[in-house]
């Protein structure tokens, strides 16, 4: 066989990939365990998002406000119960635990869905609860990934492992599309359940595989994720309140979710108009996720980790706030269905890639509880009340204001206001790293 065919020896392709990928070979199998958990948690998820949207819908599209309210009641009667379980269990317990408990609750949402297709209220009642646990399941698995990965390997790291999340959101609404006819929507609950619990199962080796390759500083020691975290059920809330590099985390994280909230609405608004058949919605919605995830796999491949590497945590926070207030003043100009997708699509694909990557960098350098509980405060409770405020704000607006250009322009202003945050975040972030290192 000619040399120019014979296949590359095994360590000059381990070479390339770690060159292309920028992950040691040791890392490897960590890196695979982190794909393949996000991609189950996110292809099990996204078989749930279109069919949620639809749902929020059914309930009427000037009623979304009382969703995002009831939404955020019912974050804060779950927060303690997750409080709870992690006072008590050790950290590496804690999400097998709770996704044990979500998955029961799909499997009796799918069963009950089956029976009853068009009950109105069993479907605001899904759209709720879907809404409490995306934001919990999401933040848990993000704990465990900082719990295990010290700063250095997470700059590296977390955006290819996030590749697995977007992988997941695109097999997710694929699936959706091409089995919603079959199953109908209770029996893709059911299917997205399956692959929920699946997720729970790899998050539990990613505790082992650090157990097996301890660093001397920067992670916990096996010994301190078997111990539980201790404390009240309400600590993450009073960490947050304490700690200026917390309260900051959870201003960026409000001004997104403003940001999302005005743009959301904008979607089921010309969603309605434009599409009226319920199946129609759910592949509109479903195309939407395919492309989003799409762009963002890109992304996480091959550029996040070595922007985060190079120039730091803080420019993966501040582009996508920037690309957001130039198109808002985009949609205030022509507020039209094709202009709203390409600003949406930026917007979600330049969070998966770009600004969850980067939130999720913030948390290595802060104390073990503080990646737990008052991680999880701020990704649900912070989340979903800027969720309820700024739908109630958008909602106003929409019928106070002459011209919905109004609330656009306003939406530039807190996108610059979600930039400057940012700044500040990847200043602190950066100073913290150096004095964990030094």
């Amino acid at each position: 066989m000619p040399d120019t065919l014979r296949p590359a020896p095994r360590g000059a392709l381990t070479r390339l990939l770690s060159r292309l990928f920028n992950v040691a070979p040791h890392e490897a199998p960590v890196v695979g365990a982190g794909l393949l958990m996000f991609f189950l948690l996110f292809a099990g998820y996204f078989m749930l998002r279109p069919i949620r949207e639809t749902m929020g819908v059914t309930g009427g599209v000037d009623n979304l406000q009382w969703l995002f309210t009831g939404t955020f009641v019912a974050t804060l009667i779950v927060l303690p119960l997750f409080g709870w379980i992690a006072s008590k269990v050790s950290r590496r317990r804690i999400l097998p635990w709770v996704f044990g408990a979500v998955v029961a609750s799909l499997l009796a949402f799918g069963l009950a869905l089956l029976a009853r297709p068009d009950d109105v209220w069993l479907a605001r009642g899904f759209y709720i609860w879907v809404s409490v646990i995306n934001l919990l399941l999401i933040s848990l698995a993000w704990s465990v990934l900082a719990d295990v990965l010290a700063s250095s390997e997470a700059k590296r790291l977390f955006a290819l492992i996030a590749s697995g999340a977007s992988l997941g959101g695109l097999a997710g609404p694929l699936l959706t599309t091409l089995l919603v006819g079959h199953l109908g929507h209770g029996g893709l609950m059911l299917l997205s359940s399956l692959l929920m619990g699946a997720s729970g199962v790899t998050a539990v080796w990613l505790h082992q595989w650090r157990d097996r390759h301890p660093l001397p500083q920067g992670a916990s020691t096996a010994e301190q994720r078997r111990a539980p975290l201790g404390g009240n059920p309400f600590a993450g809330a009073t960490e947050v309140f304490r700690s200026p590099y917390l309260a900051g985390i959870a201003l960026f994280v409000l001004l997104l979710a403003t940001v999302t909230t005005f743009l959301y609405f904008e979607q089921a608004k010309l969603v309605e108009q434009l599409f009226p058949d319920k199946a129609q919605q759910t592949r509109v919605f479903g195309t939407i996720d395919t492309v989003v995830q799409a762009l963002a796999i890109l992304s996480q491949l091959f550029i996040t980790g070595r922007i985060a590497q190079r120039l730091g945590v803080g420019v993966l926070l501040v582009a996508v706030p920037l690309v957001m207030a130039a198109g808002f003043l985009w949609l205030a100009l022509a507020p039209v269905f094709g202009v709203f997708v390409v600003v949406m699509v930026a917007r979600r694909a330049g969070e998966y890639a770009f600004v969850r990557p980067g939130r999720e960098m913030l948390y290595t350098v802060v104390a073990p509880g503080q990646k737990y509980k008052a991680k999880n405060f701020i990704d649900t409770v912070v989340y979903r009340g800027g969720d309820a405020l700024s739908g109630w704000v958008k909602r106003a607006l929409d019928v106070l204001a002459e011209h919905p250009a109004v609330a656009m322009l306003i939406g530039t202003g807190v996108a610059l206001a979600w930039a400057a945050t940012g700044v500040a975040l990847g200043r602190q972030q950066r100073r913290r790293e150096e004095a964990t290192s030094s």
